[in-house]
C-alpha cells in the first residue's frame, strides 16, 4: 500500500519541478544578453589611412579591443606605433606608446606610458609619459612632463601643446639648454651710466 501512495507522490513532485524551471525564450536570451561579451579583438592589427588615393598614416599593434557599450572606444592595451608619411610615401615622424586608447564619440585618443614621437625630417624626438589628441580641434597636447632632444640640444618642459602633425609646438614652463638664433636672442639695451 505504501508503494501505491509513493509513486503518485513522487510523479507529482517531478511533474511539478519539470513546470517550475521553465523560463520564457524573453527571460532565456535578456539572461544570454547579460553574458554576452561586448568586445571586438583583433590581433596583429595594421591599419592604413589614406587621403586622395596616398597613405598617409599606418597604425600597427599586437592587439586590438573594440568595445561596444554606450560610450565605445577602442584599447591598445599591448601599446602601437604610428607612422606618418609625406606626398612622396616617405616616413617623415612616428609615435609610439605602450598604451592607447580612443574614445570614438569624444574624438579622443589619449597615448600613455613611454609616449615617443620622432620627427625624421627635423632629426627631432619629443618623449612624454602622455599625449591628448583631439580631433575635433585637430591639436596635441599633454601637462606632463616633456623631453625634446635634437641634434645639438635637449630641452626639459613641463607640458607641450602641437598642431596633429606636429608641424609647430609650444612648450611650457621650460628648463634645460635652448639654442638661439642672433636674430631670435634676446640683446638688452645699451645703456650708458653717469659716475659722479
Amino acid at each position: 500500500m505504501k508503494t501505491n501512495l509513493l509513486l503518485p507522490l513522487l510523479l507529482t513532485v517531478m511533474l511539478w519541478a519539470a513546470t517550475s524551471c521553465e523560463n520564457s525564450l524573453q527571460e532565456v536570451n535578456q539572461l544570454n544578453n547579460n553574458f554576452t561579451t561586448a568586445v571586438e579583438t583583433i590581433k596583429d592589427v595594421r591599419l592604413l589611412y589614406s587621403d586622395a588615393a596616398r597613405v598617409k598614416v599606418q597604425l600597427q599593434a599586437p592587439v586590438l579591443y573594440r568595445y561596444k557599450t554606450d560610450d565605445p572606444y577602442i584599447e591598445f592595451p599591448d601599446g602601437l606605433t604610428v607612422t606618418f608619411f609625406n606626398d612622396s610615401l616617405q616616413a617623415s615622424s612616428s609615435i609610439t606608446a605602450r598604451y592607447g586608447i580612443r574614445y570614438e564619440r569624444r574624438q579622443e585618443t589619449i597615448l600613455r606610458t613611454n609616449v615617443v614621437w620622432e620627427n625624421a625630417v627635423k632629426k627631432e624626438t619629443l618623449e612624454t609619459e602622455e599625449l591628448i589628441w583631439n580631433e575635433k580641434t585637430r591639436k596635441i597636447n599633454s601637462d606632463k612632463f616633456v623631453k625634446v632632444t635634437t641634434d645639438t640640444e635637449s630641452i626639459f618642459a613641463n607640458g607641450f601643446e602641437a598642431e596633429q602633425d606636429f608641424s609647430r609646438y609650444k612648450l611650457h614652463k621650460i628648463t634645460g639648454t635652448v639654442k638661439l638664433t642672433d636674430e631670435a636672442a634676446f640683446k638688452p639695451k645699451q645703456t650708458t651710466a653717469t659716475v659722479k
